[in-house]
């Protein structure tokens, strides 16, 4: 199990759209760089700016950023596409058996394990921007051009 693509395609879309800030940038054109169909583009746009991250006008091709790289994290992004619920990044397994020493237990004694992982991913997520993204994505084209 693996967290949802929603969140990288989240990523890919905002970064494409500060990228070609002067050309369209339809549903059509931003899965054409996630290879991916545009119904599902156009699903995550809308949590981007449901989350107010973009700015989309109806009839419009096109979204622009609604804040500037810089005030965008990579947490605002995970939150806004709702890759997992507020501490349920790690699924516990429902019923482990209570006869059991271990089963009775189990979630008692990792849940507290669980969330602190998660915090400190969203921490870790919290101090990134689109900014910070975007440099090393340029960083990366010059050296392989």
């Amino acid at each position: 199990m693996s967290i949802s693509s929603r969140f990288s395609v989240g990523i890919h879309i905002l970064t494409l759209i500060d990228f070609n800030k002067e050309e369209a940038r339809s549903s059509e054109y931003l899965a054409a760089s996630v290879n991916t169909n545009p119904a599902v583009i156009r699903k995550i746009m809308a949590m981007l700016k449901k989350a107010e991250l973009i700015e989309v006008r109806p009839g419009v091709a096109g979204a622009k950023l609604a804040k500037e790289l810089s005030d965008i994290s990579l947490l605002d992004v995970y939150k806004a596409v709702n890759v997992v619920k507020e501490n349920e990044l790690f699924s516990m397994h429902d019923t482990p058996n209570p006869k059991c020493p271990i089963g009775k237990n189990i979630q008692q004694a990792i849940e507290p394990l669980f969330v602190s992982a998660q915090l400190a991913m969203e921490k870790v997520l919290g101090n990134i921007t689109l900014e910070d993204v975007m440099k090393d994505i340029a960083k990366k084209e010059n050296t392989e051009c």
